[in-house]
C-alpha cells in the first residue's frame, strides 16, 4: 500500500485505541484514508465486542456513518472475555458489516489471529464457535478451565477464527461479492495486551523459547504487522483471499516446519 493509495477509502478499525489497531489506524490516516476507530474508549465508536449488545451497537453506529471500503477486525487480546471478543466479537463485526462493505468498489476485510492458534485446542469448543453457539462454547470452558491448555481461551478463539476465515472467504457472500477476506496472525508483539509476558523475566524467556522469532527479534513491533494489514486491506490487493498469513518473525515455521506440504 503506497502513501497515497488510502486516499478516498474509508476503513473501520476495531481495537484502534492501542497496540496493532492503533498502529494500523495511524498508518492508514497518514496515507490519506478516513478511519473509523472502534474500541472500548478513546475511539470514534465505543463498543464492547464481548457482548451481543456491544456488537450490535458497533454495527449500527458504523452503518449510520455511510459507505465503507474495508473492515479491520483487530480488537482482541486482554485477559477476560477472550472467547467472546476474539472469536464471536470479530466474526459478528465482519458478518454484520459485510452487506455495507459489499457496496464498495474494492471491498476488503482483515481479521487478526495469532500464533497461539497453533496450540492444541479442544475440538468441542472450536466446533461450538464455528456453529455460532456462544453459550455452549463458554459453558465448556467454565466447566473445565484447564480445557484451554497453555494458551487458554485466547488460543482456542484464534484457532476457530482461522477456520472460519478458511470456510467463509471463497463463498458467494465474500469472494462472490468481490470481498477479499484474510487473517493476519502475529507472533509476540510489544502491545499492552502482551505486557504480562514482559512483566516477568521467566515468563518472557519461557514464551520466547516456546515460540522463537528468529527474524526481527522478540518482541515484534506493531507497525510491522500494521504494514501487512494495510496492504491486504487496500485496493491493490486483487488476488489474495482466504489466507492465514503469519507475521511472526518465523515462529510458525520454526514450530511446524513443512508439515502442510507433506
Amino acid at each position: 500500500m503506497t502513501h497515497s493509495e488510502g486516499a478516498g477509502r474509508t476503513y473501520v478499525v476495531t481495537g484502534s485505541a492501542s497496540g496493532i489497531g492503533a498502529a494500523t489506524a495511524t498508518m492508514l490516516r497518514e496515507r490519506g484514508a478516513e478511519v473509523i476507530g472502534c474500541d472500548l474508549g478513546d475511539a470514534d465508536i465505543q463498543a464492547d465486542l464481548s457482548t451481543p449488545e456491544g456488537r450490535r451497537s458497533l454495527i449500527d453506529q458504523v452503518a449510520a456513518r455511510g459507505p465503507i471500503d474495508a473492515v479491520l477486525a483487530i480488537a482482541g487480546g486482554g485477559r477476560t472475555g477472550l472467547l467472546e471478543t476474539n472469536y464471536f466479537g470479530a466474526v459478528a463485526t465482519l458478518e454484520g458489516l459485510r452487506p455495507l462493505l459489499a457496496q464498495s468498489a474494492a471491498p476488503r476485510a482483515v481479521v487478526v489471529s495469532s500464533t497461539s492458534s497453533l496450540a492444541p485446542a479442544d475440538e468441542r469448543v472450536v466446533q461450538a464457535c464455528l456453529d455460532g453457539d456462544e453459550a455452549a462454547a463458554i459453558a465448556y470452558l467454565d466447566a473445565d478451565p484447564s480445557i484451554g491448555g497453555a494458551t487458554g481461551a485466547y488460543g482456542i478463539a484464534k484457532r476457530a477464527l482461522n477456520r472460519w476465515v478458511r470456510r467463509a472467504a471463497s463463498t458467494p457472500l465474500w469472494a462472490g461479492t468481490g470481498i477479499a477476506l484474510n487473517a493476519v496472525a502475529p507472533g509476540v508483539v510489544d502491545t499492552p495486551a502482551a505486557a504480562w509476558i514482559f512483566a516477568n523475566e521467566d515468563t518472557r524467556t519461557a514464551v520466547e523459547t516456546a515460540a522463537p522469532q528468529p527474524f526481527g527479534g522478540f518482541p515484534g513491533h506493531p507497525e510491522w504487522v500494521a504494514e501487512l494489514i494495510c496492504w491486504l486491506a487496500g485496493a491493490g490487493n486483487r488476488f489474495v483471499t482466504g489466507q492465514i498469513i503469519f507475521a511472526d518473525g518465523g515462529a510458525e515455521t520454526a514450530l511446524i516446519g513443512d508439515q502442510h506440504w507433506r
